[in-house]
């Protein structure tokens, strides 16, 4: 990706090397200079020569020939004809004052083959594009640097006419001599590799072992590494540890802090990866191959170089601008690198000091949002260590950590509170709803949470007084209300959710009622009139006349149940049979005193066959088995009698079994009537045949003893 152009200062002074050069100087035999102001290209260029040379860029024609004049060295100027108004002028004006110098254009797109044609009869060694393929550009540079090489010192030289080459003209030529040492540093950059990867894993381990938390200052910066006196570490070898942290989703993150990393190696080539490294955009990482690192290298062997110092103000206003956006991200971890690497860049940038501050308040927000208060006070404790930051800031962070501890002592009680109201554990012992309140109010009682803790700790007590006061368990609902009005409760309020509760009592014993009337009423209706005990009209009615005696249903229903009964009762006496129970029920419910006396005084009259009594204590039962006493009655220790009548039938079985009497009513009815249905007798004999027989007995209830 092309960078944007810029007007930045360049290097002075850069060199080349020619590929079969021999001597013994360690700089190039050939000087290339680039006239451009584009990062872009010169970052292209570099790329695509590799080691085969080092540009040097200038931004006008003055500067380039100014650089060139009087060299002693063979020149070979590569112009970006973008930058230049006039190139055949330009040209002209280079070969005028440097007669030796080999000319390269470079032309973007169709203006390409237009200047070839314009500058065809001129000195021009070659055009071409300004989207730069490598091998044809080496290939290019390789025969004019030669031509350089080979130019007389006198202006006679003529280099040859514009001419293009194409990839498929370029074959590569043997190696030279001085090429086979290049041909072996592959070799040692793989070994220096390996070396920079294990000391990166230790680095990685130093910084974050280190606890580092608080701003990075010179202090705690781990001092640079020197390489020992006689000893050199090969070219891409780094000589301290560095880390690298998780790329993020907007930038590749950070290298651990590089102010300990350099590499050893001669300028040129160090400048030449560095821009290599700024053309891809690996301005901090990864470890051991950025441009931070080539530039830092490259300024610490030639401290005045102007690239060097050039490149670091551009990674440092890269680093810069990731920094903000990793801070504004919330990005915290990946900012405390950036920030180590923007220091490394730009150690005496007037920024660092508000980075720093602004990193630190981050990282002690961070924490505080995270419920991490220990991590927040010993980021604190950092602070005051260091002295750096002023006493205002240092106090808001401390009021702010003694508050987040606060509230998190008081989250605590709340969740306790909550958690044992779910439970049911309201007042007893120390692990008690009620217990964790009182630590609550009595450390924070104006605290929202504590209002919150003591709004539901009533409506719990509340809650349970209303279901006292439904099951009508008085000294319950009392007990609850007196909670209620520890927490607060106002008299009002208490008197009002007491006529809350009465309604609702009323509305309940209400639809009760209107639910055993149901009840009744269908019973009558399918003739249950007092059997089975506990499905009968008699319980249904019996049950509605002791839970809401006033109703005036309770009348109307009583009236109807005993009427069916005198009628019952009638028609058993005239079929020879005892209606005695049915006309007790029905006295029982309110039956017309006369209607009964009528029906009671019909037994003599009609009673026409054998005297039942006398057939009744001629019965002898064969098999009877006790009742069993009902689980709810022994647990509540109740005793009592059944008083039942029923017919032994001709066969010795019993049938039309129903309570006369009951003592409690409705605990023991059932239980007796299941007892009696199991009952067989040896029936009597009337004038040689069996003989039905009514029976009454009563039935006892006695509790173990």
């Amino acid at each position: 990706m092309a960078s944007a152009s810029t007007t930045a200062s360049r290097s002075p002074e850069t060199t080349t090397r020619a590929p079969a050069s021999a001597s013994h100087d360690s700089r190039p035999a050939v000087d290339v200079t680039a006239l451009t102001t584009r990062d872009d290209f010169l970052l292209d260029l570099g790329q695509a020569l590799g080691r085969q040379a080092v540009v040097q860029p200038v931004e006008s024609l003055d500067g380039a020939l100014r650089s060139m004049a009087g060299a002693k060295r063979a020149q070979v100027l590569a112009i970006d004809a973008r930058e230049v108004p006039d190139v055949r002028a330009a040209v002209d004006a280079a070969h005028a004052q440097v007669p030796r110098a080999v000319v390269l254009v470079f032309a973007e797109g169709p203006a390409e083959k237009e200047l070839g044609a314009a500058l065809k009869d001129s000195r021009v060694f070659a055009v071409l594009p300004t989207s730069i393929e490598p091998r044809k550009t080496q290939a290019v540079f390789a025969d004019a640097m030669a031509a350089a090489l080979q130019a007389p010192p006198t202006s006679g030289a003529t280099p040859p006419a514009v001419w293009e080459r194409t990839i498929a003209a370029f074959r590569r030529q043997p190696q030279q001599p001085g090429e086979e040492l290049a041909g072996s540093r592959p070799r040692l950059v793989l070994i220096g590799a390996a070396l920079a990867a294990a000391l990166v894993v230790a680095g990685t381990v130093w910084f974050f072992m280190s606890g580092r938390g608080g701003p990075v200052t010179p202090a705690t910066q781990p001092a640079a590494t020197a390489a020992a006196p006689g000893t050199a570490a090969a070219p891409g070898t780094a000589a301290a540890p560095a880390a690298t942290a998780a790329p993020t989703d907007h930038a590749p993150a950070p290298a651990a802090p590089a102010a300990s990393l350099l590499l050893e190696g001669k300028v040129d080539e160090l400048l030449e990866k560095a821009r290599l490294a700024m053309h891809e955009r690996r301005f901090a990482e990864p470890a051991a191959d950025n441009a931070l690192l080539y530039y830092r290298s490259a300024a610490a062997a030639d401290p005045v170089n102007g690239e060097a110092q050039d490149g670091l103000q551009r990674v440092a206003g890269v680093l810069a601008a990731r920094f903000e956006e990793a801070l504004s991200g919330g990005r915290v971890d990946e900012a405390v690198l950036t920030l180590a690497n923007f220091k490394a860049a730009s150690a005496g940038d007037p920024r660092v000091a508000g980075f720093e501050q602004r990193l630190f308040s981050a990282e002690v927000s961070k924490a505080l949002a995270d419920g991490n208060v220990d991590r927040a006070a010993a980021l604190l404790h950092q602070a005051q260590q260091s002295g750096s930051f002023p006493a205002d800031q240092l106090a808001r962070w401390r009021s702010d950590i003694a508050r987040r501890q606060e509230d998190v002592k008081v989250q605590h009680l709340a969740t306790l509170v909550e958690d044992r109201i779910r439970d049911g554990r309201l007042t007893e012992g120390d692990d008690s709803a009620k217990s964790h309140l009182q630590q609550l109010q009595s450390g924070a009682p104006a605290n929202a949470a504590t209002q919150r803790a003591v709004h539901d700790l009533t409506a719990a007590y509340l809650k349970k007084a209303r279901e006292a006061a439904l099951a009508k368990n008085s000294a319950d609902e009392e007990r609850w209300l007196t909670e209620a009005r520890g927490l607060g409760m106002k008299a009002a309020d208490i008197t009002a959710f007491q006529r809350e509760v009465s309604g609702a009592r009323q509305k309940a014993v209400q639809a009760d009622a209107e639910r055993m009337l149901q009840l009744t009423r269908a019973a009558l209706r399918d003739g249950r009139l007092t059997d089975p005990a506990q499905d009968s009209a008699a319980w249904y009615l019996g049950q509605l006349q002791s839970s809401d005696p006033a109703n005036a249903a309770v009348a109307d229903a009583s009236r109807e149940l005993a009427g069916k009964l005198l009628e019952r009762a009638r028609a058993a006496v005239f079929a020879g049979k005892s209606g005695d129970a049915d006309l007790a029920q029905a006295k029982r419910f309110g039956a017309d005193p006369k209607e009964a006396l009528a029906v009671q005084q019909l037994t003599p009259a009609k009673s026409k066959g054998p005297d039942t009594a006398a057939l009744a204590s001629r019965l002898t039962r064969l098999r009877g088995a006790s009742p069993d006493y009902p689980a709810p009655a022994l647990t509540q220790h109740l005793s009592g009698s059944v008083v039942l009548e029923f017919t032994v039938d001709t066969s010795g079985e019993t049938r039309d079994i129903h309570v006369v009497e009951a003592t409690p009513p409705g605990v023991f009815d059932q239980a007796a009537i299941n007892a009696v249905k199991h009952w067989r007798y040896a029936p009597p004999l009337v004038n040689g045949a069996a003989a039905e027989v009514p029976v009454r007995t009563r039935m006892r209830f006695e509790l173990p003893k």
